[in-house]
């Protein structure tokens, strides 16, 4: 039985003050799901001190895959870890389609984190051109091949896997519970019997009033949740579905 999990991504948004009161909110949640939130780097150390007595989870939205160096700008696994990091996002999308990640790239930082004790949370996911062109299962297979054959299917079966239609994120647009199945369904399928215990979330405008039937879906497991886990009422309530 795969326990749902609900993760938090808070991209570039935040100030000490408006962080110190969404972790706050998220102090008292009590739900039967994991849960994980991905704060700006420089505020993960605050969250972890708020929430450091609680079951929520604090993770990183991309890291480096250089273990140390010359590289400016770049966050290692190791420095994660140190700060009391259990997780970190790969693959997103806008850091596939804003800053040229290839998915080479994106297995390397799978690898990397692995290695070092995090958790990945690999994402995949499909732009509207594609979707259009009936491309989308292809895509999606292309890029779980490509962290599959660099890192290995065991490796990627650890992993959290989260299906992110680009044309659903931060657009208000959504994916019908029955789209995002019939894709759940086929990277389960791709990872065959070592996938059945893999968590497959999904992320793309996830809301209170979509989460229930998106989580009523036999394969997917949780959400990757992008501006509603800016409201700690909205996202706890989303927690609660899953």
């Amino acid at each position: 039985m795969r326990r749902p999990l609900v993760a938090g991504n808070w991209k570039m948004h935040g100030s000490r003050e408006s962080v110190a009161a969404l972790a706050s909110g998220l102090s008292a949640l009590d739900c039967s799901a994991e849960v994980v939130v991905f704060p700006p780097y420089v505020y993960i150390p605050q969250v972890l001190a708020t929430l450091n007595e609680t079951p929520v989870g604090v993770g990183a939205q991309n890291v480096s895959e250089q273990s140390q160096g010359a590289f400016t700008g770049e966050i290692s696994v190791d420095m994660l870890r140190d700060i009391g990091c259990g997780h970190v996002i790969v693959g997103h999308s806008e850091r596939r389609a804003l800053y040229g990640e290839s998915d080479q790239r994106v297995a390397e930082k799978l690898i990397a984190a692995q290695s070092g004790g995090l958790t990945p949370f690999l994402c995949v996911g499909e732009t509207l051109e594609q979707r259009e062109r009936n491309e989308t299962l292809a895509v999606i297979a292309r890029q779980l091949d490509a962290v599959v054959d660099a890192a290995g299917l065991e490796a990627v079966c650890r992993a959290v896997i989260a299906y992110e239609p680009v044309w659903a994120i931060g657009t208000g647009r959504t994916a019908s519970a029955e789209q995002a199945q019939e894709v759940h369904r086929a990277i389960r399928e791709q990872l065959g019997a070592a996938g059945q215990s893999t968590r497959l979330l999904y992320g793309g405008s996830v809301k209170a009033a979509n989460a229930a039937e998106l989580f009523a879906q036999p394969d997917i497991d949780g959400a990757l949740v992008g501006g509603a886990s800016l409201d700690s009422a909205e996202f706890s309530e989303i927690c609660q579905l899953a």
